[in-house]
């Protein structure tokens, strides 16, 4: 990076500069040379840098209803020059771009990145290469970076490999965090989380059936995520190990289209939508 070439510079220069600690002869043409590199020339290269430094932000947009994203997460998009819309190859649009439009302002880059959902390692690799590099360009013009995601940026979420990705690219990276989507079912619902001394336990639903049987025989306070990809089979473990009665779904939290289902035996499982959450408890929910 250009800062830490221009910083190296300054280094080596007073590092010349001191002989045993003192500073050498000011008669000397070095020294005076050095002196006025020191003092004039790096720190308008320095604070040219800093002023044209990028700045990366993953910012957690909430559940679903824009008045509910962080004054800090408003501010951020407002004077944000690029957002980054994920999305799956699959999907046209992107909610979380959705929910942070009121907040955009008129002249802001919008891209949108394809994170890959397959299982083929060559594919995502190259993928995320693609997106890394793409983050990079846009940083390396000193530009305001955001990267929307729903809920909270490390809960469940993309942001958290993208911030692997670019942790030692040598950018500041800010988090900023977000509602996420349990709790606003919870406060949604009127129900409470955890009280006392219960213990909540926040699992994905995308486990294997022998992972799920265990923990499922061990809890009796849940939140279950990512419900959609084998829905039967989870409302299924529920009703065998005593949460049956006692377990409320809601799709698409905080959105126009939300959703909340009590029994979810009715439910069908090809209709379930990718943004729901199951609450159940062993106890009689409220």
């Amino acid at each position: 990076m250009a800062f830490h070439a221009n910083f190296l510079i300054f280094h080596q220069c007073w590092s010349r500069l001191l002989d045993n600690g003192k500073i050498k002869s000011a008669n000397s043409r070095f020294t005076q040379l050095s002196l006025y590199v020191l003092v004039y020339v790096v720190p308008q290269f320095i604070v040219k840098e800093a002023i044209m430094a990028g700045i990366f932000y993953g910012v957690g947009v909430g559940p679903g209803d824009p008045e509910l994203l962080t004054l800090k997460a408003v501010e951020v998009i407002r004077n944000a020059d690029v957002v980054i819309a994920p999305k799956t190859e699959k999907k046209e649009g992107s909610t979380a771009l959705s929910i942070a439009h009121p907040y955009l302002k008129a002249d802001v880059e919008i891209l949108r990145l394809v994170f890959p959902m397959v299982n083929d390692a060559a594919t995502l690799a190259n993928a995320w290469e693609n997106n890394k590099n793409s983050i990079l360009a846009e940083l390396q013009a000193g530009k305001k970076v955001v990267f929307l995601t729903l809920g909270d940026p490390m809960f469940y979420s993309t942001y958290m490999y993208v911030y692997r990705l670019l942790k030692d690219s040598g950018y500041a990276i800010e988090t900023i965090p977000g509602v996420p989507a349990f709790c606003a079912i919870g406060s949604q619902l009127g129900q409470p989380l955890a009280e006392g001394n219960d213990i909540l336990s926040i699992i994905p639903a995308t486990m294997s059936e022998e992972e799920l049987d265990a923990i499922l025989g061990v809890v009796d306070n849940v939140v279950l995520m990512k419900v959609y990809k084998n829905f039967g089979q989870v409302v299924a473990k529920l009703k065998q190990h005593g949460f049956g009665e006692n377990a409320v779904m809601i799709s698409r939290c905080g959105l126009p289209d939300e959703q909340i289902s009590y029994n979810l035996e009715e439910v069908d499982a090809k209709s379930v939508n990718y943004l729901s959450t199951i609450l159940a408890k062993k106890r009689k929910l409220g």
